[in-house]
């Protein structure tokens, strides 16, 4: 290769794969594309799982997903795009962490190589066959990494934090079996 080496291609696949997959959970959330609720079957969802108001949760959500991997996709916003797929990312681990680790037991693993893949070329940098590249990476400053994942990284915690006080205070009036039946 004469302009480009291979750390460029590579970007490019990373960003291209890893971008397509969260725009397209992104498009289920947000318009009921691939066979996604949209925006009223996942706001539903959304709220049974603890993430309240349902349907601004799952309106955030697609919207981290979807946006920030059509912008990862293209090079655009690198930091910015990684850091909003990565805390999307990190919500939904937080529903299925209790399931363990392997996606087969509905575990976070899938969740996690997402978010860890987008929150990686939000740190490397889209590489030369991006539109950060071709834009003379006037959205792809250093500075802005560390104000991206600062900024994730309180919205995510503040969300996360809220789900699990709910979440607690509906277990309270709970009664938890004492005998099992036979």
């Amino acid at each position: 290769m004469t302009c480009y080496d291979r750390r460029d291609l590579g970007l490019l696949l990373l960003r291209l794969g890893t971008g397509g997959v969260l725009a397209a959970h992104g498009a289920q959330k947000l318009f009921g594309w691939f066979g996604g609720g949209g925006l009223e079957g996942t706001g539903q969802f959304m709220e049974s799982i603890g993430y309240a108001p349902g349907r601004a949760s799952a309106l955030a959500a697609g919207l981290a997903e979807a946006g920030g991997g059509a912008l990862l996709a293209l090079g655009l916003a690198t930091p910015a795009a990684g850091a909003a797929a990565a805390g999307a990312m990190a919500g939904a681990s937080a529903v299925h962490t209790p399931n363990g680790f392997f996606n087969q037991e509905g575990g976070f693993e899938y969740a996690a190589s997402l978010g860890l893949t987008a929150a990686g070329l939000a740190v490397t940098g889209p590489g030369r066959l991006s539109l950060d590249h071709a834009l003379g990476h006037a959205v792809n400053r250093n500075w802005m990494i560390p104000a991206a994942f600062a900024a994730t990284a309180a919205v995510t915690t503040m969300t996360v934090g809220a789900r699990v006080r709910r979440l607690r205070k509906a277990k309270e009036g709970e009664q938890e079996t004492l005998f099992e039946e036979e």
